[in-house]
């Protein structure tokens, strides 16, 4: 490692104490996708604070923004997330069900932490430009929504990825490694079923049900799924019955409606098929419906070449080290949930050879936290979960790391999550993300070499072409 580059990783922690406080600020904000007006103002006057040219509602997302530094090209993007999730207030720091605001919100996916974390490689890039003079523009870019708002995809549509020559973000996790293969694409429609409402005995004739409209696409979308590719996945809530008297023919109703396909461009076909039903339920009842698009995002494209940057680089750094007292809070909180004796890693799913490694290292660490790092997995992997930074890896190079920032199998959105997101085993995790991050930007920007093999094999994987799921007249919305 050079000089330069130790020098760009010491600053990071130099900057602990910040990156400290925006991730606990964030964490007691825990504002909802879109709504993210603190969170994103905290970011901007920090990320001005410390040099960067900020912008502010990027894309026409107002909690959206982008901070860069440097000049000229390579121009390599930090991806940062900053939304919470309903009904998971928690209390940090406990290993019991503790809500703050009972039914309020908490960082059950570790937003707060991620974006920090990718703060905090902005900070160590933007040393190291500083002090070299080197070439190169870092950006680090506020995605708000992406637990239901789908910034990045929305970003997607208006092209702003296709202008870096890369981009990296990271995940907090239960365990430490490169992220690779593909997941779910997703979109979400709302759909507002509008009839007549009349008194259900006395005049039933004159009515026309949206609670019947409802139930009947339910119905029918149950029929679609003997019909669909065992990869295809559709969700349902209903989310207005349209009251809660019986003897009232109920005029208004909806459904939200989340369609799932590994590729993008198959969930957009599905799609079309679940409106036609939409359709039909309509005809049946004499109703009308309203169609709203809530957000959709793309299936991820895996890049190797940066996978192998980001895995020397984790190598080079290493994984957090704990405390006793912090694996003993580990170890009393995974007493709490089912799964905490689970295999680690992507791999463990579809390598046999590599899930005996993975389980060696987890009994080798003796306690909750899982305080290796995994192989480098770069097999055929499918995670049926979404994300918008699939939208990314459609435009540019993309590659992301996990970072163990809970115990071993903790669930995913839960208060579990929340509780260790404002404690020390958190703040390591988005410490050790960030030097990472930032570490294979440098490897990057010092190497167009690199750089021209990852976009060799992101063309390769990429040749389909990009089907955006946002109609063009779309805007960031949350359902009704």
């Amino acid at each position: 490692m050079t000089k330069e580059k130790q020098a760009a990783l010491a600053a990071i922690d130099q900057n602990a104490a910040l990156i400290s406080h925006v991730a606990d600020e964030i964490w007691k904000y825990a504002e909802l996708s879109l709504q993210e007006f603190q969170s994103s103002a905290l970011y901007c006057k920090t990320l001005r604070d410390c040099g960067f040219n900020v912008k502010e509602g990027i894309c026409s997302i107002p909690t959206a923004f982008s901070a860069s530094f440097g000049s000229g090209r390579p121009v390599i993007g930090i991806l940062a997330e900053y939304d919470a999730l309903s009904g998971l207030s928690q209390k940090a720091g406990s290993v019991k069900r503790e809500a703050i605001t009972p039914g309020g919100c908490g960082h059950g996916c570790g937003h707060n932490l991620l974006g920090a974390g990718s703060m905090a490689a902005a900070l160590g890039v933007k040393s190291y430009l500083q002090s070299t003079g080197k070439t190169g523009t870092v950006v680090l870019y506020g995605c708000p929504g992406e637990e239901g708002g789908a910034a990045k995809s929305f970003m997607a549509r208006d092209g702003l990825w296709r202008n870096l020559d890369a981009a990296l973000t990271w995940h907090p996790e239960d365990r430490n490694e490169v992220a690779t293969g593909s997941s779910n694409s997703c979109i979400q429609i709302q759909y507002k079923f509008h009839g007549i409402p009349a008194h259900a005995a006395g005049s039933p004739e004159l009515g026309r049900s949206a609670l019947d409209a409802v139930e009947l696409m339910n119905v029918g979308v149950q029929f679609l799924r003997e019909h669909m590719s065992s990869k295809d996945r559709i969700h349902y809530a209903v989310t207005n019955t349209g009251g809660l008297s019986p003897n009232v023919v109920q005029s208004e109703a909806s459904v939200l409606y989340m369609v799932r396909s590994n590729h993008v461009a198959d969930a957009v076909k599905l799609l079309k098929r679940v409106d036609k039903i939409a359709d039909g339920a309509a005809l049946m009842t004499e109703t009308s419906y309203t169609r709203k698009f809530i957000d959709g995002l793309a299936d991820t494209v895996s890049n190797h070449v940066l996978e192998q940057v980001l895995y020397q680089n984790f190598v080079s750094m290493g994984v957090p080290g704990y405390t006793d007292e912090e694996l003993s809070f580990a170890d009393q909180l995974s007493s709490t949930y089912e799964g905490n004796d689970s295999i680690p890693g992507i791999g463990s799913q579809y390598d046999p050879a590599y899930a005996e490694k993975a389980a060696e290292l987890r009994r080798q660490a003796g306690h909750a936290m899982n305080s290796f790092l995994l192989p480098l997995y770069q097999g055929d992997a499918f995670n049926p979960g979404s994300t918008d930074v699939g939208d990314v890896s459609w435009e540019t190079p993309t590659g992301q790391i996990h970072v163990a920032a809970w115990p071993n199998g903790c669930p995913g959105h839960s208060w579990q999550n929340v509780s260790c997101d404002r404690t020390s085993i958190g703040l390591k995790a988005a410490l050790c993300a960030g030097k990472v991050l930032a570490a294979s930007v440098i490897d990057l920007l010092g190497s167009p070499e690199t750089l021209q093999k990852a976009r060799d094999e992101f063309k390769k994987h990429t040749v389909s072409g990009y089907v955006c799921p946002i109609p063009a007249d779309a805007v960031p919305t949350v359902p009704d």
